[in-house]
């Protein structure tokens, strides 16, 4: 009787009939989730680390996504991924901590020893490059 008219859009399918009702559903599969995530939290590390200081948030997000990604495909590496995240968060909470306090020397800031509690922010950025370039040209888990 009515004609239904199907438009794919990207992810999501939408089916609109001429009854002016609109149906949304999402066929999108775990695989495509998980695809998904990546490619989001690639970008966001990609884009935090542009300006590594005030894109330190976005870092720490995508280096959180990517090790949920990584422990949601049951990746051989899964447990450095997790690590890196760790790392990156509990760098970047101590940097922001840090900052509130009024930074590094000067006549209001803490003693320049207090620096090498920001290791933890740098480790897991290198340690997150260093897997992301072995998961580029390396094997397939």
């Amino acid at each position: 009787m009515w004609k239904r008219y199907k438009i794919g859009i990207g992810f999501l399918k939408t089916a609109f009939d001429c009854s002016l009702r609109w149906r949304t559903f999402d066929p999108m599969t775990p695989e495509r989730r998980l695809r998904l995530g990546s490619l989001l939290g690639l970008a966001l590390f990609i884009i935090g680390s542009l300006d590594p200081l005030e894109g330190s948030g976005l870092i720490a997000l995508g280096g959180a996504l990517l090790a949920l990604v990584a422990h949601g495909r049951k990746a051989k590496r899964q447990f450095y991924f997790k690590l890196a995240a760790i790392l990156l968060i509990v760098g970047v909470a101590l940097l922001w901590i840090m900052s509130s306090l009024g930074g590094f020397g000067g006549e209001n800031g803490l003693a320049w020893g207090w620096a090498w509690v920001l290791l933890p922010y740098p480790a897991g950025w290198l340690l997150m490059i260093v897997l992301l370039i072995r998961g580029l040209f390396g094997r397939r888990d």
